[in-house]
């Protein structure tokens, strides 16, 4: 039984460990591109690892596009994204667990039928909206969103833990005369620090990662972001694949840094929303 038991840990740590090889292996692949020069790109048979490793690719990716501006563009969008994610949602999340009003979990129900729309189902009617208003080729369409709900799936997490508070918690401070917003300021956020984290962790990776709204709305090359400023490496007859992936793995570098802080936090506040209401 003890040799039977061994065999199948044995074989279930092969499994994962082949499976984690190839999920690594894109990222090891952007890396190899990243090091080498043009002309060893594209020889038969290709090298796995570089023959000599050209570290002014780093500096050449920099250097050749305004990358230090895609990148305040794209962390101003970013961190007032996740600013207004975390009080927008989390508003909203009390009121749909902590405050009784007629119809509420009809509301509910019906706000949630908004995660079947993908966004390209609103693209069109979003950019039209955002240019009778003339704000489109600015960074505002891709931060005010945040600040009115956040998100149905964030609205949908916080509600989740937030049932899981006793209400106990809410009467005793009541008790002492604190109205809706101090419970909520004072004792709801502080507790609910884990699924916060979560969802400013998702919103991280969401707007730092996007392309798709990004295209649509902006267009002058001063308001790019980080994702649009990695297609001017692609030209009209060839791309410079070399320095597209070197430029692609600094990108990259601030949402690892992200996920390996604050994947026990991750880990945690899912399991603490669980399923509850």
């Amino acid at each position: 039984m003890k040799l039977r038991a061994f065999a199948r840990r044995l074989a279930l740590y092969v499994i994962l460990s082949l499976g984690g090889l190839l999920f690594v292996f894109p990222f090891y692949w952007m890396l190899r591109t990243a090091f080498m020069g043009m002309d060893g790109l594209f020889q038969i048979p290709p090298a796995f690892v570089p023959k000599s490793f050209e570290l002014d690719n780093f500096v050449e990716a920099l250097s050749s596009n305004p990358f230090g501006r895609y990148f305040w563009n794209s962390t101003v969008v970013t961190v007032l994204s996740i600013a207004g994610v975390v009080l927008s949602s989390s508003l909203c999340a009390y009121s749909f667990s902590r405050i009784s009003w007629t119809g509420r979990d009809k509301v509910f129900g019906f706000i949630l039928t908004g995660l079947m729309l993908p966004f390209f189902v609103v693209m069109i009617p979003h950019f039209l909206g955002w240019k009778f208003l003339h704000l489109t080729d600015t960074l505002v369409p891709l931060i005010a969103p945040a600040w009115f709900g956040g998100g149905v799936f964030n609205i949908f997490l916080l509600r989740q833990f937030f049932l899981t508070i006793p209400r106990d918690m809410d009467e005793a401070a009541k008790m002492d005369g604190a109205g809706h917003f101090r419970i909520y300021w004072n004792i709801i956020m502080p507790i609910s620090k884990q699924s916060l984290i979560v969802i400013g962790m998702l919103t991280f990776l969401a707007n730092w990662n996007d392309y798709l709204a990004p295209m649509v709305f902006i267009s002058s090359e001063k308001n790019y972001t980080l994702m649009l400023g990695l297609t001017l490496f692609q030209g009209t007859y060839s791309a410079q694949w070399h320095l597209m992936m070197a430029a692609t793995a600094i990108i990259v570098l601030p949402s690892l840094i992200v996920f390996l802080i604050g994947q026990r936090y991750f880990v945690e506040g899912i399991a603490m929303s669980g399923v509850k209401g």
